[in-house]
């Protein structure tokens, strides 16, 4: 009789996704990937809803890999792609994990490059989509971290 070994853990993307989740839930962790594209991912490869990943054979791990990696031969549409329209390539495209991250700041290098508005607002470190700047956000640095506040000192007792 062949055992079934279950894992717990399955590496995809550079990610270690948990695989007591079911399908969907567990694709979500992997970053570049919403809830709508991991059920899209799920329908076009008719998993059931309540499947967990470990219960996924080898197989169908690498074909939810190429899923993810060419979401247009599976007919995922293109609204659910995180990259349409691509400036390089005129493509449209899902990128995930490293991925993103490059193609991301590429783009805000670009940005930055032509010195465009929002370009301008990514050098000095402000705020880019119409946020307010009065209070917070607006420091000659930019976005600095928390600033510990001062603390007053104790007032002595019997004093006037």
């Amino acid at each position: 009789m062949e055992k079934q070994v279950e894992k717990k853990i399955i590496r995809m993307f550079g990610t270690d996704l948990d695989g007591s989740l079911r399908v969907a839930r567990s694709l979500m962790k992997i970053k570049g990937i919403s809830f709508a594209f991991a059920q899209a991912v799920r329908r076009a490869l008719n998993i059931p809803p309540d499947k967990k990943l470990q219960e996924l054979s080898e197989e169908e791990l690498k074909k939810v890999e190429e899923c993810i990696k060419n979401p247009e031969k599976f007919g995922i549409p293109s609204f659910l792609y995180n990259r349409r329209k691509d400036r390089e390539t005129g493509k449209d495209m899902h990128l995930v994990s490293g991925d993103l991250e490059i193609a991301k700041k590429l783009d805000i290098e670009f940005l930055k490059s032509i010195k465009c508005y929002r370009g301008i607002r990514h050098m000095y470190g402000f705020k880019l989509r119409g946020q307010r700047t009065k209070s917070r956000g607006a420091s000659f640095f930019g976005r600095v971290g928390p600033i510990v506040g001062v603390s007053k000192k104790k007032a002595k007792k019997g004093g006037k």
